[in-house]
């Protein structure tokens, strides 16, 4: 990802989700360093993501897939590219946070192997309050 990219990640964000990061999350994110990477196409960027790594662990803050390229194997290329990468930089965990109504990317996080190891009560905004979060852990390298 390069600053370059930033207003088609953010139409991204916001075509696929109702609370998305600003421009200014994903500016701090690069100048942070954290692993931020978009997988694009001949016309477009489909996907974007960004992972932390520090100290043997990496944590996944966004993954996200625009809509018209969901269901198409997206998501899992780049969420394996970022869990490789945390690997190579000798993260040995993996952590991230999901809200629990999003069933699609559960069901990519656990066919990866993700597990639950634990539950963070009102931690998304949500349109009638607050939503909770699985947490989720795998192990890397990925086999």
């Amino acid at each position: 990802m390069r600053y370059s990219d930033l207003d088609l990640v953010v139409k991204n964000e916001t075509a696929a989700y109702d609370y998305p990061w600003t421009k200014r999350i994903f500016i701090d994110c690069l100048r942070s360093g954290y692993q931020s990477w978009v997988l694009a196409n001949k016309q477009e960027i489909a996907a974007h993501g960004v992972m932390s790594v520090a100290i043997g662990e990496c944590h996944l803050l966004t993954l996200c897939v625009h809509p018209e390229f969901q269901r198409m194997g997206y998501g899992r290329r780049l969420f394996t590219l970022l869990l490789d990468r945390a690997a190579n930089l000798d993260a040995k965990e993996c952590f991230l946070e999901v809200r629990v109504s999003n069933h699609k990317a559960i069901s990519l996080y656990r066919s990866i192997g993700f597990a639950q190891i634990g539950e963070r009560s009102n931690y998304y905004p949500g349109d009638t309050g607050r939503e909770d979060a699985l947490i989720l852990a795998r192990s890397l390298p990925l086999p």
